[in-house]
């Protein structure tokens, strides 16, 4: 039974599961080994939702926020082998709905690796004249 979690305090082995999965997405660098890096991004962020699998997270994703206006959702991801299961929506689904509850009137992300089909079936679209631009500072 699948079961989506909104996580504040996860447990170290919730964090070492996490900690996996951003570097499995070749998201963050291998260096970074720390689990309490996990706590610091849950901290800091507005909500950070997780899929479980019984006791294996197999999934997450995260908004962030000024709290008033405005969200981006971030650093949603799915295992390889719990994909086309519907849990990638059903986390986007959660955390516009607690976006909504907390007074949020807009929300951006970022479709990185051709994502975009994926946003745009749950009502998600393309903005016009903006391009989206990073910069690395490590």
């Amino acid at each position: 039974m699948l079961e989506l979690k909104f996580l504040t305090e996860p447990t170290l082995q919730q964090k070492q599961q996490i900690l996996s999965i951003y570097h499995g997405r070749n998201w963050w660098p291998e260096t970074l080994t720390n689990p309490e890096r996990v706590q610091q991004v849950i901290d800091g962020s507005h909500c950070f939702l997780a899929a479980f699998s019984g006791d294996e997270v197999v999934g997450f994703g995260r908004a962030l926020s000024d709290r008033t206006g405005d969200a981006y959702i971030h650093d949603v991801t799915v295992k390889e082998s719990f994909r086309k299961n519907g849990i990638g929506s059903r986390i986007i689904t959660m955390l516009i709905s607690r976006l909504k509850e907390d007074g949020i009137t807009w929300v951006a992300l970022i479709a990185e690796n051709d994502s975009h089909t994926f946003y745009e079936k749950i009502e998600f679209h393309a903005m016009e004249n903006a391009k989206p631009m990073f910069r690395w500072l490590i």
